[in-house]
């Protein structure tokens, strides 16, 4: 039987409110969570504002510095002017990954046609895979579903583990 990676992973929060205190992260929480009882070692959970610079200064610590495989964002994907997420992830990524915002999408478009609004991107910066998620906790545990039942997101993280161990990171 072959042993799983415990893909080092963090989840970060993008919110005015919650940054001020004023609103409980509850995605967070449920994304930190989730991912922790699927056997990935969530090493922090980071609430930040909705500052486009903040945020792609985060991103940048999680991926050069910490060294996480996986970042997960949940907030900022919608259509108010303070979503910034996705611009923020753009900024930072070197590679697209638009299978996996395509297929959360659509599995989320089968539970709320609401989820043609998100603007939720995915992407590779080094070794470390960023997903955004809708801030929504119904939204962030759709995800969930579709991420952690299937095959596909631990062979991309095993992929971009062994990639790196092969380039000798």
């Amino acid at each position: 039987m072959q042993t799983q990676i415990p893909f080092k992973t963090a989840v970060v929060i993008c919110s005015d409110k919650g940054a001020q205190g004023e609103r409980e992260d509850r995605s967070g929480m449920l994304l930190a969570q989730r991912f922790t009882d699927a056997g990935f070692q969530v090493t922090s959970r980071t609430i930040v504002p909705d500052e486009k610079e903040e945020i792609a200064a985060l991103l940048k610590m999680l991926c050069d510095v910490d060294k996480n495989t996986l970042i997960l964002t949940t907030g900022g994907t919608g259509l108010s002017p303070r979503d910034v997420t996705p611009e923020a992830t753009l900024s930072v990524i070197e590679k697209r990954v638009p299978g996996i915002e395509e297929a959360l999408r659509a599995y989320s478009m089968s539970k709320t046609d609401k989820a043609m609004l998100s603007r939720s991107v995915c992407g590779i910066r080094g070794q470390t895979l960023i997903i955004n998620m809708p801030g929504s906790v119904s939204a962030c545990r759709d995800y969930c579903d579709f991420l952690l039942s299937g095959t596909a997101l631990r062979h991309g993280l095993e992929t971009l583990v062994k990639g790196s161990m092969e380039c000798g990171e």
